[in-house]
């Protein structure tokens, strides 16, 4: 398989798409109309209850900078929001490159867009098996599968995406795109990369030390299972 090696980028990218997805919602108050101040025209594309968030942010004429996911893919959300951003057109606008003509051309067939920037912060998983009452099926519910996905390909692809997922870097963030007409340069995609990978790694490391204390019998204990003295 040969790989996709890169070698023309810019330094400077303006953040005009932006994919907002998270399970804390804090500072989103901060974030969003920091966004629009920098960019009037800034499209964010959320999804569940991020998106409703964000519309109570934004007020009235939500419609001119917000949409929703599923809207952009054409594909509605799974049931329980079981799937919500694994799509081709959300992939192809994570890992495009500015300056690959067969990126540019599959973005015009798709009707998809470059996103410039990626916030999301994962499922409480951590603090989900930290409570007395917890169980394997309350802790299965909450791993993360889409969240994940979109953190890594955006911080892959820090050449032209800005991976945002720590809402205490929210007013740094908006500070730099502010001072530098809403662009943000690749030193600060380097460093939010660097966040997102150690962000990642830390989850899925809590995730299996988990699953390897945990005793099978918990684990079926918590089911009605179907077949079980089948032979």
């Amino acid at each position: 398989m040969a790989l996709n090696f890169v070698e023309k980028i810019d330094e400077w990218v303006k953040v005009e798409h932006v994919i907002v997805s998270v399970s804390n919602k804090a500072g989103l108050e901060i974030l969003v109309p920091g966004l629009v101040e920098v960019n009037p025209d800034v499209k964010i594309y959320s999804t569940g209850g991020t998106f409703t968030r964000i519309k109570e942010i934004l007020g009235e004429g939500w419609e001119k900078n917000l949409t929703q996911v599923s809207d952009y893919t054409g594909q509605p959300e799974m049931q329980g929001g079981l799937v919500k951003t694994l799509d081709f057109k959300i992939y192809l606008g994570l890992l495009s490159e500015t300056y690959n003509d067969a990126h540019v051309k599959d973005l015009e067939r798709t009707g998809g867009v470059n996103f410039d920037m990626v916030v999301v912060n994962l499922y409480p998983f951590a603090e989900t098996i930290a409570k007395p009452d917890v169980t394997p099926e309350k802790a299965r519910a909450n791993i993360d599968i889409g969240g994940p996905c979109m953190v890594r390909a955006s911080a892959k692809n820090f050449i032209r995406v800005a991976s945002v997922t720590d809402p205490a870097d929210y007013p740094r963030i908006l500070e730099g795109l502010k001072a530098n007409g809403g662009r943000i340069d690749l030193n600060a995609r380097f460093e939010l990369a660097r966040k997102a990978f150690a962000h990642t790694a830390t989850y899925d490391a809590t995730i299996s030390k988990y699953l390897a204390e945990t005793q099978f019998e918990a684990v079926a204990g918590c089911y009605d299972l179907q077949g079980r003295n089948e032979q």
